[in-house]
């Protein structure tokens, strides 16, 4: 199988044309700007709530505002939501989010500008169920579904509504399970469906999503589905991006930028919705700050042409790479912490890094988030390391026989040296900053010069606009050549809060690491760049106390979203609407508190039932709200305790953790 226009895509950055959606008066796909998304967290039968929450998001900069429709009398109320709203001169279009009730989204149809359905249990029932189909019984059941879904298609197309079909990976129907099972194939094979559908009757007014909890299976969902509709339709409808339950504060909006930025680095996307467990104008800062990269983008000078991609973009295998002490072969990637900036380096400082130093005892603690490289520039540390823990220095600054130091060069330089060392030799690359044919030729013979040594690690950036594909291009090409050797992905981010930085730093390495490319992670600042701006405009930033600690923290988190070496507890929490039965903000806080330290369990955080044992399924505990005041508890997919008082649930999942062998004592 082929990605759609492949080589286009990873030579320069190219937006995917899709077919026009028209929500209210609000234009989508076709080229028209990536549109800004988000979904209210009030009851929706508070009318006032409803809509003061909605002015909110709107003056923040939301395009659109979902809002949630779980039953007729929710469906109903929109009528009055959206007379307020206009009454007050707002006309954003609205949309109501439908899961189980198809009677509610023929309401809702009739009244706002656009519906979402989820495939998964629009009309079938999540009961984690196996079933064996034959052809003729799959048929039936494809009948059914249209048979039941077919009425609101019918009155889209009537009322001018448009329609989002929005798969979730963890809540893939049975049937769907059973056939395909739990896999990007089984998200596109459910929302194709009902797209077809749809298209029987004629109605194109559509926009779809293949969102996960893990960006990994997301971006391989979306890209499945682009080449599925090209390979059928001959035309891709306009996607929603997003990546569900994602959580918040610095976790939620890197794992986002992983998952969306990916995709729009591909040119994949038409709007976009950060998912944060925090208040829903919040999301749209970072919203913007996804979108601005994209917006304005042209498309760069091409790369050298690809003959033949050397992966497959809808499954993750790791590229093969010989290993150079612990970086590369089967070992998780490294972390490289950038510390030139200092004039001199103290034992104090590596504490940002991971590693503190205890003077009375003369001892190093280590945490788990502790950087494997210091990189220091023009002179080596002048203190003794602990033991896990290496220096990296200009080749200029480096001597022979360091047990701990190792030298790093251009290439050009690499190639011409005699002194280097036996062990390690870092060499750096700027991908393809000239597209001159000679000095290409020069570039590529000295890359298999270089590569010729089995001590070389390259250390790949691009200084390039499209940089992301400058460097995906130099993985390609060492493919063509054989290169094995491992690489570490340098990115220096140029902008100016916590947000942007976080956000570059997700995206261009992030995505690298998704296609499976990169043996270690470096991140840094370009010249003229800030993080002492935290409020600017009235948004107040992540708090940024230090540079470092901020760089070391968001390697770590890049490489646990894109399951690429585990450091700490993953929470899977939901960004809550109107049918959240607790303080999800608060309880999410509470339970990090007591649970971050549990290094590789994966827990969620679930609102209420409509979305907890689907979109939970990839936890290894849930914790999901199941009546005013009432939690159920979860192992996996299995019910433990059901209707747990609220004010002893955190306790309650403790002992859970406990009797599952998962629970350590905080250290």
């Amino acid at each position: 199988m082929s990605f759609v226009n492949p080589l286009s895509s990873l030579c320069t950055y190219k937006r995917l044309i899709t077919h026009e959606v028209k929500i209210g008066d609000l234009l989508l796909g076709n080229g028209h700007p990536i549109r800004i998304q988000t979904m209210t967290t009030t009851d929706t039968m508070d009318t006032i709530a409803t809509v003061e929450q909605s002015i909110r998001c709107i003056e923040a900069g939301a395009e659109l505002v979902r809002i949630t429709a779980p039953s007729k009398n929710e469906a109903l109320n929109l009528q009055h939501i959206k007379d307020e709203l206009r009454r007050r001169g707002y006309t954003t279009p609205l949309v109501a989010d439908i899961h189980f009730t198809p009677n509610a989204a023929e309401i809702a149809a009739r009244i706002i500008e656009k519906v979402r359905v989820n495939p998964g249990n629009y009309v079938d029932k999540k009961k984690f169920e196996f079933i064996e189909y034959t052809d003729a019984d799959y048929v039936e059941e494809i009948e059914r579904i249209r048979e039941r879904f077919t009425p609101l298609v019918k009155i889209c197309k009537e009322y001018g509504t448009a329609m989002r079909i929005g798969t979730n990976h963890g809540s893939l129907s049975d049937r769907i399970m059973s056939r395909y099972g739990d896999s990007a194939m089984g998200m596109v094979e459910s929302a194709m469906e009902f797209l077809r559908i749809a298209r029987d009757e004629s109605y194109h007014n559509i926009i779809l999503s293949m969102k996960s909890s893990n960006p990994q299976v997301m971006v391989q969902a979306y890209r499945l589905l682009v080449e599925t509709m090209t390979n059928e339709f001959g035309i891709c409808y306009p996607l929603h991006l997003g990546v569900t339950e994602a959580g918040d504060g610095e976790d939620g909006r890197i794992k986002s930028a992983i998952g969306i930025g990916t995709l729009l680095e591909d040119g994949i996307g038409d709007t976009i919705r950060v998912s944060l467990t925090e208040d829903p104008e919040f999301e749209i800062p970072v919203c913007k700050d996804i979108v601005s990269r994209y917006n304005h983008r042209a498309a760069s000078s091409p790369l050298p042409a690809i003959e033949k991609l050397p992966y497959s973009p809808f499954e993750y295998v790791r590229r093969k790479s010989i290993a150079v002490e612990n970086i590369g072969g089967k070992q998780v990637p490294v972390v490289v912490a950038d510390l030139s900036s200092r004039d001199s380096i103290t034992p104090s400082d590596l504490q940002s890094i991971g590693y503190t130093y205890d003077e009375p005892t003369d001892k190093w603690s280590i945490g788990d988030a502790a950087a494997d490289y210091v990189y220091t520039g023009s002179a080596p540390i002048a203190f003794g390391l602990p033991g896990t823990l290496k220096n990296i220095v200009q080749a200029t600054a480096w001597k022979q026989n360091s047990e701990s130091v190792f030298p790093i060069f251009g290439l050009a330089d690499f190639n011409l040296a005699t002194l280097k060392s036996d062990r390690i030799n870092f060499v750096q690359v700027d991908a393809y900053i000239t597209a001159d044919e000679q000095a290409l030729t020069e570039f590529t013979e000295g890359l298999k010069l270089a590569a010729e040594d089995k001590t070389v690690v390259f250390s790949i950036s691009s200084s390039n606009a499209n940089a992301m594909q400058s460097v995906r291009r130099m993985f390609i090409q060492f493919a063509e050549l054989g290169i094995t050797q491992p690489v570490i992905l340098v990115t220096d981010s140029g902008g100016n809060t916590p947000d942007e930085h976080l956000i570059h730093f997700a995206t261009e390495p992030g995505a690298l690491l998704l296609d499976g490319l990169g043996d270690g992670i470096c991140l840094g600042f370009s010249a003229g760049s800030s993080l002492d701006n935290p409020v600017v405009k009235g948004r107040t930033y992540l708090p940024v106390k230090d540079i470092y600690q901020f760089t070391n923290n968001t390697a770590f988190s890049i490489l646990q979203a894109t399951r690429t070496r585990i450091s700490k507890t993953e929470y899977i929490s939901c960004p809550s609407c109107g049918r959240t039965l607790f303080d999800l903000q608060e309880t999410t806080a509470k339970i990090r508190a007591v649970t971050n330290h549990l290094k590789g369990v994966k827990i969620a955080i679930m609102g209420c039932i409509v979305n907890g044992p689907g979109e939970m399924a990839d936890a290894d505990f849930g914790y999901v709200g199941s009546g005013p005041g009432k939690i159920t508890l979860y192992r996996s997919k299995e019910i433990v305790k059901k209707n747990v008082d609220s004010e002893v649930a955190v306790d309650e999942l403790i002992n859970l953790l406990k009797e599952s062998g998962a629970w350590v004592e905080p250290g």
